[in-house]
Formats: structure tokens, C-alpha cells, sequence
């Protein structure tokens, strides 16, 4: 009989402030057209106090909180998914380790591949669990990102397309546990269509700032899910898009690249009418956008967290097969599925992902644009630095009674974190 393995918990940290995305693009003055079509509500921001490491930390600490102390001592392998590193050497898993108290009887590393690094990881920690190395062990797989924006200057690539990315660019981590009692997401094992290629559609040629070409983004996604759809369909028997999967969970840049993509991918494998493709876009798809439209792109954990929204937001009166497509720029991608039950969306609704979405504190323009200057602070390389927990006083008055692990200061590059609520 083939062992169950998948995701047993899954939760977000969508960060601890939020801007209204439609107030930024009246300021920004952009085509209110033109924007519509991005589908997007709200994007997360990153305080100063706040890193790729307090994200995971605050995302992995209500699963790990809800472990037997046992089963919390069987985390064996976290493995950290990010393009915001901290250290070129050092990877933020160590950190994350710490300060969510795990045994150190316990493999650390980082990954990197774009927006494609949390996938990896998933993939590599459900590796880890079916080689029954060691039988019964758990691993935590933490994608966490931010976009500080800080304008890079020169170059005649970043066109006026790039100011459209910035209502899109989010900031948290999602987390998930990985284990052989995959109570959320049963993963449906060998099934998965992987494909990639070099590609210079995005990339981050210094830590702090990306740069790219929306236009070739675009295509290399369409061509991307096109393809790991056609691998996933030769390997796996009987396979049809429009019938193989009652929801569908993609990479969400923002949500109008992902009705490009499945626009794409109706017409072009289905031969569906137009009529069809838009509703089949609202029942299939759109119950995963929901989270992904208050986050904004959070790369690597943007996948789980259409996932996580598939989840909450579907009909689970039967069991439901939903088709997870990933892409990260440069380019590699996957796409591939799992099985997901009522008790898997009574499990994961107990995380009340939406209810900390709610719970963010509303930043004006005022106070978001106050915040790009100090996003020069805390950069990567960043060797001495004290942080201000009340530079946004309305937020520490949003999060009251609720601990959030926050970053108090760097000292000779050793970031010191504690526990503020």
C-alpha cells in the first residue's frame, strides 16, 4: 500500500500592517484600467522591525504551538524558502530554529529559485518523509519574503510596467508542517509535470531590489504552465484539465496574471467558449485568489497561500482533487496535485488565516511612504542597527495581547529578536 504524505498544517503571516492598494494607485496616478485588471485588494508591508525571519517564525509558531511536545521534537528537517536572505553564507532557517524552540537533533538549510523556492522545498521535504530514513519524522518548510522597495538607479529596462508591480509586491511567509499524516493537503505522489528553462524575465541582481521585464515574465509563465500541465497529463493516466481537478491553486504574482493563465490554458486545452472560461474562472479558481489579493506576491509562499484560500473558500462535501500550478522566474515551474477532504478544511480553518488578515493595522500613504525612507535601515549587510518598535504607533496598538516576534536590533550582523505583544 503507497504511504499518505503531504501537508498536516499550513498557515500565514500576511504581516502585521497593510496599504490599500486603489489608494496607492490614485497616488502613484496609475490607469485605474488598467489597474482593475490586476484583482488586487490590499498588499502586506514590512515594517523595519519586521524580516523574512520574524515572518516565518510568526506564520510556523500557532502550528508548532499545537504539537505534543513528542511530535514537535520529530521536526527532523526546516528547511527555508526565500530570494530575502539575510546572509550569503548563514541561512535564516537557523534563526527560525531558535526562536521556535525545535530540537537540534534537526537538518537546516536555505533554498533559492524564485518564486519556485517553496515548491522545492515541499517537494524535497516530501522526499525526505518517503525515504523513511527516519519513520514517523516531520519536516517544516517556512517560504518568507519581502519587498522593501528601494529604487535602483539607472538602467533602461525598468520600464513604467515596473510601477505596476509595486501595489502587487507583498510581504509574509507562509509555513507548512510535512509529514506522513497529511491532515490539510494529501499529496497525490508522482503526480507532477516539472519544466524550466534560462530565462532573464525577473531577477535580483542586489539583495534589496528586483528587476525584470513584465512583458517576458508573462510569457515565460504562460509557457511554463502550458508545459508542467502537459508533463503532469503524460505521466499521470486519464488527465484532463477541465475535469481532473475541481479547484486550481497558481503562483499568484497578482490575480490577473493568473486569469491570463487560465484563460490560456482553457482555450487552448480545452477548447472552451468564452462564456465557459469566465465561469469556470469563478468556481475554480477564484476561491484560491482571495488570500493572494490582501497579501500581494509573496514569491516562494505565494503558491500555499492560493492553497490555503482553495482551502478555506471551496466546497468540501466530497472530496476534492485541486491542481497546484508553481513558477519561479529564471525559470523553473511545477505543476501538480492533491487531495483535500472536509476534515483537511476543518483543520485548516482552525488557523483563521482570514481573521489575521483582518486583524493588520491600515497604513496610509502618508505612513507607507515614511516607511520607504527607512527601508535604507535594515538592509542586507546591515552591520549595526537599534529598531524602533513604535515608529507606526496605531500598530502596536493593533497587535496588543497577541505575541509577534519583531527585530530589535542587528549587532555586528547577529540580528536580536524578541517577543513583543
Amino acid at each position: 500500500m503507497s504511504m499518505s504524505v503531504g501537508i498536516e498544517a499550513m498557515n500565514l503571516f500576511g504581516a502585521s500592517a497593510y496599504l490599500d492598494v486603489m489608494e496607492l494607485a490614485r497616488h502613484r496616478d496609475l490607469d485605474k484600467n488598467r489597474f482593475e485588471n490586476l484583482l488586487m485588494k490590499q498588499k502586506a508591508v514590512a515594517l523595519p522591525d519586521e524580516d523574512p525571519i520574524t515572518f516565518g517564525v510568526n506564520a510556523a509558531k500557532p502550528i508548532v504551538d499545537a504539537l505534543t511536545s513528542e511530535d514537535k521534537d520529530r521536526i527532523e528537517l526546516l528547511i527555508t524558502c526565500s530570494e530575502s536572505g539575510i546572509d550569503f553564507g548563514k541561512s535564516m532557517s537557523t534563526y527560525i530554529h531558535q526562536y521556535l524552540g525545535l530540537n537540534r537533533n534537526c537538518r537546516m538549510f536555505e533554498l533559492k529559485q524564485a518564486c519556485y523556492s517553496g515548491t522545492a522545498g515541499l517537494q524535497m521535504a516530501v522526499g525526505f518523509i518517503l525515504s523513511q530514513a527516519s519513520p514517523g519524522a516531520k519536516a517544516l518548510v517556512i517560504a518568507s519574503d519581502i519587498s522593501r522597495f528601494v529604487v535602483t538607479e539607472g538602467g533602461d529596462a525598468l520600464t513604467e510596467d515596473w510601477s505596476y508591480f509595486e501595489p502587487s509586491a507583498g510581504a509574509g511567509a507562509m509555513a507548512l508542517l510535512v509529514s506522513d499524516t497529511p491532515a490539510v493537503f494529501s499529496l497525490d505522489v508522482g503526480a507532477s509535470g516539472y519544466y524550466g528553462y534560462e530565462v532573464m524575465d525577473t531577477c535580483r541582481p542586489v539583495p534589496d531590489s528586483e528587476s525584470g521585464d513584465a512583458d517576458l515574465s508573462l510569457m515565460s509563465y504562460l509557457d511554463c504552465c502550458e508545459n508542467s500541465f502537459l508533463e503532469y497529463q503524460r505521466r499521470v493516466d486519464g488527465v484532463n484539465y477541465a475535469d481532473s481537478f475541481q479547484y486550481l491553486s497558481f503562483h499568484t504574482p497578482f490575480g490577473g496574471m493568473v486569469k491570463g493563465a487560465h484563460r490560456l490554458m482553457m482555450r487552448k486545452i480545452v477548447k472552451a467558449k468564452p462564456s465557459d472560461i469566465e465561469q469556470d474562472f469563478e468556481a475554480r479558481v477564484k476561491p484560491g485568489l482571495a488570500y493572494c489579493q490582501r497579501v500581494g506576491n509573496i514569491m516562494g509562499g505565494t503558491i500555499f497561500l492560493s492553497l490555503a484560500s482553495a482551502i478555506d473558500n471551496g466546497d468540501y462535501s466530497t472530496p476534492r482533487r485541486i491542481g497546484c500550478f508553481s513558477y519561479g522566474s529564471g525559470c523553473c515551474s511545477e505543476f501538480y496535485s492533491g487531495v483535500v477532504t472536509r476534515d483537511s478544511q476543518n483543520a485548516q480553518s482552525s488557523l483563521q488565516i482570514e481573521k489575521g488578515l483582518d486583524r493588520r493595522y491600515q497604513l496610509s500613504v502618508e505612513e507607507y511612504e515614511e516607511l520607504f525612507k527607512g527601508n535604507h535601515e535594515v538592509r542586507f549587510g546591515t552591520r549595526n542597527v537599534e529598531l524602533d518598535h513604535d515608529l507606526i504607533p496605531g500598530v502596536s496598538e493593533t497587535w496588543k495581547g497577541t505575541p509577534r516576534l519583531l527585530l530589535n536590533a542587528i549587532n555586528e550582523y547577529h540580528r536580536e529578536y524578541s517577543w513583543v505583544s
